[in-house]
């Protein structure tokens, strides 16, 4: 794949949920106060969230899609990890108000005297529409971000994934609003604000993992050695380090070989390593070998 398709496909998956979201935000919240659910009112305001960031996440693709320049040889793929960052920080910061929301409307509940209104029958067909587009997109969306290995889309499908798990919790609270229980609907709008607040978090620490230069995987560092096991000459890999750039990898590895050789045998050795490594793993951008004297290099972490 081409980097502008897997350019075309992260901004189509990311237009796609923008539009759902839109449309969810405007049917939830409307029908959530004209339909007195709490719950439903609080599975909007997630989704007015998601529209927000979803126009950030949507200029923040558009960005890493730059080519390289002279400040960022390595390209602007890294505004991916950041747009995934924006989008676990907005994620949180709805759960947060949802979660307070909630339980202000618990106790209102609990401490009212005479009738209140349940919420009505059309907030409980909204809540399951919700449920059924949201069940397509996630899988839609996180199969695009597999094929495209994008982790602001792969965030993007946990957070539809997670909205699926919201907007039943939704219907569990109108249904059981609708039977008198009204205490139960604000209380389901509490419960989606923890299962939102754990996507953020998860959303976050993957971000945060690519932007912190993290090990390589113990998948990429098998694969580093079974592509490199056919050069002869390479008697160990020593260290491999690892930089992440949206789908890319910039890596380091330290090899060692055989103390007779000279330094121009070594500096071909490593033009071997480097060659076949960007040849036979897509994800290879850029590829720095370092090469020592078996016996004499560092300690080997792999």
């Amino acid at each position: 794949m081409t980097t502008g398709e897997r350019q075309k496909k992260n901004i189509l998956a990311v237009n796609l949920g923008l539009i759902a979201n839109t449309i969810l935000a405007i049917l939830k919240t409307s029908i959530g106060i004209i339909g007195n659910s709490p719950a439903l009112l609080a599975d909007g305001i997630n989704s007015t969230s998601d529209v927000a960031y979803g126009i950030v996440v949507r200029i923040f693709m558009r960005l890493s899609g730059k080519p390289a320049d002279e400040e960022h040889p390595y390209g602007h793929d890294r505004l991916e990890s950041i747009a995934a960052v924006v989008v676990g920080a907005f994620v949180i910061t709805t759960a947060i108000s949802i979660f307070w929301s909630s339980i202000n409307k618990v106790y209102e509940l609990s401490s009212r005297t005479g009738d209140a209104l349940g919420a009505t029958e059309l907030t409980l067909w909204i809540a399951l529409f919700t449920v059924l587009l949201k069940i397509w997109l996630s899988f839609w969306t996180y199969r695009i971000g597999r094929q495209t290995s994008s982790n602001v889309v792969i965030a993007l499908a946990a957070d539809h994934r997670n909205d699926i798990f919201s907007a039943l919790a939704a219907s569990i609270g109108i249904i059981f609003s609708r039977l008198g229980f009204l205490w139960v609907d604000p209380l389901a709008g509490g419960l989606v604000s923890l299962i939102i607040l754990h996507t953020g978090i998860e959303i976050i620490r993957d971000a945060a993992a690519d932007l912190m230069n993290t090990l390589p995987g113990k998948e990429l560092c098998k694969e580093i050695h079974e592509k490199l096991a056919l050069i002869e000459e390479l008697l160990e890999i020593e260290d491999i380090q690892g930089h992440r750039f949206g789908q890319h990898m910039v890596v380091n590895i330290t090899i060692g070989i055989d103390p007779e050789l000279t330094v121009a045998e070594g500096g071909r050795i490593a033009n071997l390593v480097e060659k076949t490594l960007l040849q036979e793993i897509d994800s290879m951008r850029r590829v720095f070998v370092h090469y020592h004297p078996v016996g004499i290099g560092r300690k080997s972490h792999v």
